[in-house]
């Protein structure tokens, strides 16, 4: 008999969402490699074994009950990593941060992208015992590398020249994901093309909102370019039109555009965040400051052996987190948390 799992998402609604992009891989993953084992519905009002909720509508609140299932909520994020994302007034923020952490502890467990967020959870009040570690997952099938034709048909349909060092930033247009270091390192490399992928998300309550609308509209220097939100069947081609993926995100999770550049084989430009260090491995490019980054993309550009080193990192990275590696981490968690509230109904 195959366990039933309810997933509760409306990640999918607003485009250009790493939170979106991760709930459709999961989804995915289940379905394609465990249909044996589970059976995937879809905001069902339908009792299930495993009600699974991805995001933190007020909808999904009010029917997070036992009586509905063993309780698993995906922790795409901490309270404090939305300074930053979103401006609201500060009572409204406080009640937002306040929502969230009770969310969280309505569930019987918390999954998180990252084993380096359990202690600030714990911290919250919230059991360690029912934090459980289990990355995001890309689909090779969507994110991978094309043939040096291909890039060069992509390179003219996006107007960029075929010999220009290309380097890609991606991701919601916020403060918090380093956009105004991106333009600046942009600005003090005119020899080199610089596109960002992604836009407003949350529209005006974007933090740095009228700024960052003004500079995306006119950008201040021409090798900078702003794609807006890409649909996601076509963000594979701006991936294949880059020499590397640059992201001086201040303040992260997992973000799926890294392991999407990994996916493709671009070699990784991040900032200096402890976050990183034990789900990339250490094997990406890092730096503090745009003095630094600066410095590391023109050895990329310059260094054919940093350059091929650090895309077999990437690969590294990318293998790591196959399918088949994911999906056991999946059916493994799935299966043991139902078959433990099996033997608790025993008793």
């Amino acid at each position: 008999m195959k366990i039933t799992i309810n997933m509760l998402s409306q990640a999918d609604s607003i485009e250009g969402q790493g939170v979106g992009s991760a709930y459709l891989e999961q989804v995915a993953l289940i379905k394609e490699m465990l249909p044996n084992d589970f059976e995937v519905r879809i905001n069902s009002r339908k009792k299930a074994d495993i009600m699974h909720v991805h995001t933190i509508n007020l909808r999904y609140f009010f029917r997070f009950k036992k009586k509905n299932g063993i309780r698993v909520m995906y922790c795409h994020f901490l309270p404090e990593t939305l300074d930053g994302s979103i401006k609201l007034p500060k009572i409204i923020f406080k009640m937002l941060k306040k929502y969230i952490i009770s969310f969280y502890k309505k569930a019987d467990y918390l999954v998180v992208v990252n084993p380096i967020f359990k202690k600030d959870l714990v911290r919250y009040g919230i059991k360690e015992d029912g934090i459980v570690y289990i990355p995001n997952y890309v689909k090779k099938e969507t994110f991978h590398e094309l043939d040096i034709n291909q890039k060069l048909e992509l390179r003219k349909k996006y107007n960029i020249d075929e010999n220009k060092f290309v380097v890609l930033g991606c991701g919601q247009i916020q403060n918090r994901k380093g956009v105004l270091d991106f333009i600046e390192v942009a600005k003090n490399n005119p020899d080199k093309e610089f596109i960002w992928c992604g836009g407003f998300s949350f529209a005006k309550i974007s933090d740095g909102y009228k700024k960052l609308k003004e500079i995306t509209e006119n950008p201040p220097t021409n090798n900078l370019h702003f794609l807006g939100i890409v649909p996601r069947n076509e963000i594979n081609e701006v991936f294949n039109i880059a020499d590397v993926f640059f992201m001086p995100s201040y303040n992260e999770l997992f973000p799926m555009s890294i392991l999407e550049a990994c996916s493709v084989g671009k070699p990784l430009i991040l900032r200096d965040l402890e976050l990183y260090k034990d789900i990339l491995f250490e094997k990406y490019l890092s730096g503090s400051t745009n003095d630094q980054f600066s410095k590391i993309i023109n050895e990329l550009k310059d260094n054919k052996e940093l350059y091929n080193q650090a895309v077999n990192n990437s690969k590294y990275i990318s293998n790591y987190y196959s399918k088949e590696n994911v999906s056991n981490i999946w059916k493994e968690f799935y299966t043991g948390i139902y078959n433990k509230k099996i033997e608790q109904n025993k008793k």
